[in-house]
């Protein structure tokens, strides 16, 4: 597809992702690039625009990463952040040395309103710090346009080049007006018209999947799940009856969900379809058994998804290409995008065997983050309960289930998610969270019912806030609602004798417990 891009260089930052999504925001398409990659390679994507991301290295160390200065060369503007702002000034001839006192949190500075990158900006402001080191003194040509009470160059710009360096971090919620920093870089700054619209996507996407598969025939691995629809009806959308859609039934779904699933895709829903339900739930539990490294387990779901599929592929005669709902996040968290350490393996892009019996995958949601992928399943006419559904894992209950999978244990994690989600939404929170679920830990406690000691697992609760599954927050749910769902979960769900709630963010820890 012919769009301005944006080109984010990653840098090992925790935010580089966030970054990406927050120039999706403005309209404009981006895309995460390791800093290793050449500026001829950059200045053919064309991009309007350069962002450099944070990291957790002292770009004065001997063999820190680094970019080539001939970037700034490029006659392209360019966002440096935090570690990307200090590399950009040791390389122009600035000064990078260690903070006397490290800046960390929510810091006020000081901004000149005249710079074009704090335009409307508040005169004060606050903003997320993270940062050992600081720039001394600016590189030559630079203009010193932001200050704090411990850190002299807070942001730094040379105009006549279009340089322009933070020390903080507009991508985070944290920082107050950083969306509108952004905003000001990508649009005012690099001129981007900010036309990435979903509407355009769908429409672009259904023309490039009609034209690749051609004649051929393609196998779509349906979960129900959000991304998976999405993609399924796009293809629909795009090839007919070409298509068949294959549902595995891995006996790792929530409470009712194949049942569900089937409901909607199969031959009694709206959606015209090729569907086949596929129960493999005991091939599942066999590969899962004795299994408790949650990457081990990612990769065993993943191989077996493919193993059935090519299965019901040969079922159904010759199948060029296999299509997954892989989106974006996928692809960065498994460690296949910019520099970041691999956070976890996802079934559809970590946990791909080596050899697949397809002529090609398909991904046609690939370049999209979760949200987009929402915009792109109402534009497409999915109904609305579906395309905001809980998001869930590809692996499903297999990595909300700590340690060995037993059929015994996804029955517990099956009722007491129930129960869960049925009091968040019987109290009106389930619009008020983003994601919420039960998983069950491989912790076992004494415990006291009916007057007899019981040595039984422990349930955990996790119910989040987020605007973008990047970075969340531990909702604050009301004692009585998690009273009620304790009271019923270790009532009603055999050996279940305690229940936790996690209130840890993410950062540190991810959405799910695995």
């Amino acid at each position: 597809m012919k769009r301005e891009t944006v080109v984010v260089l990653d840098f090992g930052g925790q935010y580089n992702q966030l970054i990406a999504r927050r120039v999706r925001e403005c309209g404009v398409y981006c895309e995460i690039h390791s800093y290793r990659t050449e500026p001829e390679k950059i200045k053919a994507l064309q991009p309007k625009g350069i962002i450099l991301t944070g990291g957790p290295n002292s770009c004065y160390d001997p063999g820190a990463p680094s970019c080539d200065p001939a970037l700034f060369s490029l006659g392209i503007p360019v966002l440096g952040i935090c570690y990307g702002a200090q590399l950009m000034m040791n390389l122009l001839g600035g000064t990078v040395e260690r903070a006397c006192m490290r800046e960390y949190g929510r810091i006020e500075i000081a901004v000149d309103t005249e710079c074009e990158l704090f335009a409307g900006v508040s005169p004060r402001t606050v903003c997320w710090m993270s940062h050992n080191d600081y720039i001394r003194t600016p590189a030559p040509g630079f203009q010193i346009c932001a200050v704090s009470s411990h850190c002299p160059v807070a942001a730094a710009e040379d105009s006549e080049r279009r340089l322009y360096a933070v020390q903080f971090h507009p991508e985070v919620l944290h920082t107050a007006e950083g969306s509108r920093m952004i905003a000001n870089f990508v649009l005012r700054i690099c001129g981007c018209a900010g036309d990435w619209k979903m509407d355009a996507f769908a429409r672009e996407a259904i023309a490039q999947i009609r034209e690749k598969v051609g004649s051929g025939k393609a196998l779509c691995a349906l979960s129900g799940g959000v991304d998976s629809s999405v993609a399924a009806v796009l293809m629909a959308r795009a090839i007919g009856t070409q298509l068949t859609c294959v549902f595995v039934d891995h006996g790792l779904l929530r409470k009712d969900e194949g049942d569900d699933v089937e409901a909607v895709f199969g031959p009694a829903g709206e959606y015209d379809l090729n569907f086949i339900r596929v129960d493999a739930k005991d091939r599942f539990y066999e590969k899962l058994r004795g299994v408790t490294d949650p990457e081990k387990k990612r990769r065993i779901i993943g191989e077996e998804f493919i193993r059935v599929f090519e299965e019901e592929a040969k079922k159904i005669g010759a199948v060029d290409y296999l299509v997954q709902g892989t989106i974006y996040p996928d692809v960065v968290e498994s460690g296949m995008g910019g520099e970041s350490a691999v956070i976890k393996s996802h079934h559809n892009v970590g946990g791909l065997p080596a050899n697949v019996d397809f002529r090609e995958i398909i991904e046609p949601l690939r370049t999209l983050f979760k949200d987009e992928v929402r915009a792109v399943g109402m534009e497409l006419g999915l109904p609305r309960h579906l395309v905001m559904r809980q998001p869930f894992p590809g692996p499903g209950l297999g990595v909300r289930i700590l340690g060995e999978v037993t059929p015994e244990k996804v029955h517990m994690v099956q009722e007491a998610d129930a129960i869960w989600r049925e009091e968040i939404a019987r109290a009106g929170w389930d619009e008020k969270v983003n994601q919420y679920f039960a998983a069950l830990t491989d912790i076992r406690t004494v415990g006291v019912m009916g007057d007899e000691r019981t040595y039984d697992y422990a349930i955990a609760l996790r119910a989040v806030t987020t605007s973008d599954f990047m970075t969340a927050e531990s909702a604050q749910i009301p004692w009585e609602i998690l009273q009620k769902a304790t009271s019923r979960i270790v009532n009603e769900v055999p050996h279940i004798n305690r229940v936790f709630y996690d209130c840890t963010g993410k950062p540190p820890a991810t959405v799910e417990l695995e």
